[in-house]
């Protein structure tokens, strides 16, 4: 292996997905900003849910959100849907893990509130059917995606789809948009 090869070649793939990113999300960025801060203003919170991966951008964005971002301030209320353990386990076991999401956006989901699905390709099932519950409560239903977007397309509103079809680079935008997301309401919110 020709590890400067490797190291150029992966901050080159980065590079085209941050300026590919950039230059098409604009506009669903402002809508969602406009979605979350709403919700934030009328005693709404945000949930937000994936798998793997994007399970950990849950808990890292939901933590910013809640705890602190840029500077100490008010919280904001958000939730990662992929942190109780014996939520999970239970639905999972007793349910199915198709509903994983759903059965809790059921349970804590109120209208008014966000519904942030992130999944690099929109194809979960589990996501899914989170979002149509979403929907079905009076939830804003919102994601982050790429390769496409798969069935995440037509259920957000908006959706950030991230033009790539590599799962790493689709997680680096996220992550990137899911920080942007926090500074973004931080200042929306007149917290900082």
């Amino acid at each position: 292996m020709d590890i400067n090869a490797f190291y150029a070649s992966e901050f080159d793939e980065h590079q085209v997905a941050l300026d590919d990113t950039r230059a098409v999300l604009m506009d669903p960025f402002s809508q969602l900003i406009s979605v979350c801060a709403g919700a934030v203003r009328t005693g709404n919170k945000l949930m937000l849910f994936g798998n793997g991966g994007s399970a950990g951008d849950c808990q890292h964005i939901a933590t910013e959100l809640a705890v602190r971002y840029i500077t100490d301030r008010a919280p904001i209320a958000a939730i990662a849907l992929t942190t109780d353990t014996s939520m999970l386990t239970a639905i999972a076991n007793d349910w199915s893990f198709e509903d994983l999401f759903s059965r809790q956006i059921e349970a804590l989901g109120r209208p008014g509130d966000v519904a942030i699905a992130i999944s690099t390709s929109g194809k979960s099932e589990n996501i899914l059917r989170g979002l149509k519950m979403a929907r079905e409560k009076g939830l804003k239903a919102t994601g982050f995606s790429g390769k496409g977007g798969g069935g995440m397309v037509g259920l957000c509103e908006p959706l950030l789809l991230v033009p790539s079809i590599i799962t790493a680079r689709i997680q680096e935008m996220h992550i990137l948009l899911g920080h942007m997301l926090c500074g973004a309401l931080e200042q929306e919110l007149g917290l900082v």
